[in-house]
């Protein structure tokens, strides 16, 4: 077999079996060893960022890596902004980047780039100068580094840019996958020092693998005995809940509303969280949002044994197994008439089935997750590092990984239009994806923002650049477009009716809710 052939091959025997792919001239082998591996999936997308970005949602769900397939440094460039998202999110992902052969880049073509530089922004791991006989072997070491836990926002996206005569040429065999190092234990001393110090004025920020339902339930256990506040960072990667689950808030967003969230707190306990800081600079307001007099102790950073130093810590403060907050069924009313945000989430967690997967973005679809807390079980991926465009993607991604959950997009009008090619895969894989567009017609946090400039009239020019009318965007079109079928909706009771549709019907929608 050649090199492309042992790499698939290999990848598949790890259990990497997903592809999502867009492919060029470069990676015509890594297509044909694709064809020759029947066990391996391989999903096309029209876009490098909706093949990041399902990447990304595909491994948030199922716990293990995707590969993309992605076509020298201007693909791996055109999704560098899901993997932006997917670095924050720790989310193990392994780029299969193409690259001419290592002879010919000296002869400067066309797509010759430094692709190095450019996977360097958002990988913890690159390799590039593969040979047939290591390629199979560089990607399970590949694979291990996307599965080794790292601290801070290293991330776990593992790049390898393969030269294409490294799988042309001949190959000596599969490679045998590599087990990831365990993350260390917490010590003992540090799980009963701040068990000595939890009280009332103490709150527990969770993320990374302090988000598992195990680990939700460890904390609320540690905060219901001692007295602290346990909360998710603003944009977890990942939150299953549903009723019955802890009642855990998420953080702000606001820099003034975190600090005023956190007022009175003492001592702040991070539990494979950073501490928090706020998403930009403002005039007179902390880049770290801690308040003044606060203590902050590190239970377990990104690259411990965050759940096990959870578990430790209730165990310490001989926490019982119940008792704490937890979430209660409540009923949902979204009213009648005009739609707002607000009648969305209400639809949303009133029709939702069991198990429902919510992909978020920027826009509206945040306002839906208090309720979907009341409503049934649920997990939450939400948009960690800022760049909008990942709802869509992370949606195909989520689908692909749990065909048997029903998968919403929640998606703002302009956020969607970055990655609107997400539908085409969502109708080629016939997938079951309901795609929820919170329309209206403007780049809404852009405007929130430039008003807390303290402006109060918003210029003509200023107002065009938040604009998206003139014309407005025909979603349902574009829907229909590409496969999907698409409604616009402007009543609760017309929205009610598409989503009740669409949940019958199975299969990828979109229902544009004009908000």
């Amino acid at each position: 077999m050649n090199g492309a052939e042992s790499l698939v091959r290999s990848f598949v025997g790890a259990g990497v079996d997903v592809c999502f792919a867009n492919p060029g001239t470069s990676e015509m082998h890594l297509v044909q060893a694709i064809d020759a591996v029947p066990e391996m999936r391989a999903v096309l997308t029209l876009f490098e960022g909706v093949c990041t970005g399902a990447a990304d949602g595909y491994a948030r769900m199922r716990g293990v890596p995707a590969l993309t397939l992605l076509h020298l440094g201007p693909g791996l460039a055109n999704g560098i902004a899901n993997l932006h998202n997917a670095r924050r999110a720790a989310t193990p992902l392994i780029n299969v980047v193409g690259n001419h052969a290592l002879y010919h880049i000296d002869y400067d073509a066309p797509l010759t780039s430094d692709i190095d530089t450019l996977a360097r922004n958002v990988s913890s791991w690159i390799k590039s100068d593969s040979t047939a006989a290591t390629l199979a072997s560089d990607g399970m070491a590949a694979l291990q580094a996307s599965l080794t836990a790292r601290a801070g926002s290293a991330g776990q996206i593992a790049s390898l840019i393969v030269p294409v005569d490294a799988c042309w040429s001949d190959a000596q065999g599969v490679a045998s996958p590599l087990a990831p190092p365990a993350p260390p234990a917490v010590g003992a001393d540090r799980v009963q020092a701040i068990a000595a110090q939890l009280d009332g004025d103490s709150v527990i920020v969770l993320d990374g693998a302090g988000l598992s339902p195990e680990a939700q339930v460890d904390a609320a256990r540690a905060g219901h005995v001692s007295g602290a506040r346990v909360v998710f960072s603003t944009f977890p990667a990942r939150t299953d809940g549903g009723p019955g689950s802890p009642r855990i808030d998420k953080l702000p967003y606001f820099p003034e509303h975190v600090l005023a969230s956190l007022a009175g707190v003492k001592r702040m306990v991070l539990a494979g969280a950073a501490t928090p800081v706020s998403f930009f600079a403002y005039p007179d307001m902390p880049g770290e949002l801690v308040p003044e007099g606060c203590a902050v102790h590190t239970l377990a950073a990104g690259d411990e044994d965050v759940a096990k130093a959870l578990a430790d810590l209730a165990d310490a403060l001989d926490a019982p197994s119940v008792g704490y907050a937890v979430h209660e069924i409540g009923s949902q009313n979204p009213g009648t008439g005009r739609l707002t945000t607000r009648s969305v989430a209400a639809c949303l967690a009133m029709r939702m089935p069991e198990g429902s997967v919510f992909c978020g973005d920027s826009g509206g679809g945040g306002a839906a997750f208090a309720p979907t807390q009341q409503a049934g079980s649920n997990t939450w991926l939400n948009l960690t590092g800022g760049s909008i465009g990942q709802g869509g993607p992370a949606a195909v991604g989520a689908a692909v990984a749990c065909p048997d959950r029903q998968v919403f997009a929640l998606l703002g009008d302009g956020a969607s239009m970055y990655t609107i090619q997400a539908l085409w895969t969502q109708a080629r894989e016939k997938l079951d994806v309901i795609t929820v567009i919170f329309s209206n017609r403007t780049y809404g946090i852009l405007e929130t923002e430039y008003r807390r400039l303290g402006v109060n009239e918003v210029g003509d020019r200023a107002a065009a650049l938040f604009d998206l009318s003139r014309p407005d965007l025909d979603f349902s079109s574009l829907a229909q477009g590409m496969g999907v079928n698409g409604v616009r909706t402007d009543t609760v009771e017309a929205f009610d009716k598409a989503l009740t549709d669409a949940l019958e019907a199975g299969g990828p929608h979109l229902i544009e809710a004009l908000v």
